[in-house]
C-alpha cells in the first residue's frame, strides 16, 4: 500500500466510523465529507471506490439494520422512523422498499399481510418451486420432495397465506425453460435481501445466456475486487434459481465451483444454454 493508499484507506475508514456513530442524525454527502477533509465530489468517488457503494447506500444500510433491530423489539413503525433518524413512516417504508424488496409492515409480521402464489413445475433440470406475490416472482427453487419444498418456501415468510395457484407472472418465469427468453423482460422480481446481495444478484442478471464469468468478475464489476469470497456467499444465498443465473459464475481456475441445486444439475444446465445459444447463430 503506497502512502497515497494509506491516506485514502483512513480517511474511508473515518468515514465509515462517522456514518455509524451519526446515522441516527442522517448525515448527508457535504457533513461526511467536510468530517475527512474532503470535497463531496472527491469524497463521493473515494469512497465508491474503496468501499464499493456510495456513502448514501452506506447510510441506508447501517440505517435499515438499525431499524430491523427495532421492528423485532416490537416497536412501532413511527418510533422506529423516529428511532432511526427519519422524519416519519413514508421515508421508512422507502428505505425498506429500496434495500429489502418490501414494507416494513411486511418484514415486522414476518409477511403477514403478504399473499404468496406457488406451483410446482417440471423443467430440464428436475422439478421445481415458483412462487410470486403481486409484485413479482420471490423464488424459485428446484426440489425432490413437495413438502420440503414449500416448508422451505414458508420459512421466507413465515406468516404470509399461500396458495397453490399457477398466474400469468409465473408463466413468465416458466418461459425460460422452453427458450422464450424474451419473456425475461416481462418478469418483475420480488427480492428481500441486504444491499450488496441485491448488488450482486442485480449483476448476475446482466451476464448473457450461455456465457460465463467468475466471482472475480463480478467483485470487480461492484467496485470491491476483495469481495469474492463475500460474493460467492450472496450467489449462494440467491432466491431465484436459473432465473435469477448464479449457474453461470465459475472459478476463475475454470472449476465450475459450488451450486445450491447440485453441481451435476449446474454442469448440465451450462450444456443446455451453450447448446441452444449455438443452435441460434
Amino acid at each position: 500500500m503506497t502512502a497515497q493508499e494509506e491516506i485514502n484507506f483512513n480517511r474511508i475508514a473515518e468515514a465509515i466510523s462517522y456514518i455509524r456513530e451519526n446515522f441516527k442524525n442522517q448525515p448527508g454527502l457535504a457533513e461526511i465529507a467536510e468530517e475527512v477533509n474532503l470535497s463531496p465530489f472527491h469524497f463521493q468517488r473515494l469512497f465508491s471506490e474503496w468501499a464499493g457503494t456510495t456513502p448514501k447506500r452506506f447510510l441506508q444500510y447501517i440505517s435499515i439494520g438499525y431499524a430491523k433491530e427495532m421492528l423485532k423489539e416490537n416497536l412501532s413503525l413511527f418510533d422506529t422512523a423516529l428511532a432511526t433518524g427519519l422524519s416519519g413512516t413514508g421515508r421508512l417504508h422507502d428505505l425498506f422498499v429500496n434495500i429489502e424488496g418490501m414494507t416494513p409492515g411486511e418484514y415486522k409480521n414476518g409477511g403477514e399481510k403478504l399473499s404468496i402464489n406457488y406451483s410446482f413445475a417440471e423443467s430440464p433440470f428436475g422439478n421445481i418451486i415458483v412462487a410470486g406475490t403481486l409484485k413479482g416472482i420471490c423464488h424459485i427453487a428446484f426440489y425432490e420432495d413437495e413438502n420440503i419444498a414449500l416448508t422451505n418456501l414458508q420459512r421466507q415468510f413465515p406468516a404470509a397465506r399461500y396458495q397453490q395457484i399457477l398466474n400469468q407472472e409465473q408463466q413468465n418465469a416458466l418461459a425460460i425453460f422452453g427458450q422464450d427468453w424474451s419473456k425475461l423482460q416481462r418478469i418483475k422480481l420480488h427480492l428481500k435481501g441486504s444491499a450488496f446481495q441485491l448488488k450482486v444478484w442485480e449483476a448476475l442478471l446482466k451476464i448473457p445466456m450461455g456465457k460465463l464469468t467468475t466471482y472475480g468478475r463480478i467483485a470487480k464489476q461492484l467496485q470491491n475486487p476483495n469481495a469474492s469470497r463475500a460474493v460467492g456467499t450472496a450467489i449462494g444465498d440467491n432466491p431465484v434459481a436459473f432465473l435469477i443465473p448464479c449457474h453461470r459464475v465459475i472459478q476463475s481456475s475454470g472449476a465450475l465451483g459450488g451450486y445450491h441445486w447440485g453441481i451435476n444439475r449446474k454442469t448440465a444446465m451450462i450444456g443446455w444454454e451453450a447448446a441452444n445459444t449455438n443452435n441460434q447463430r
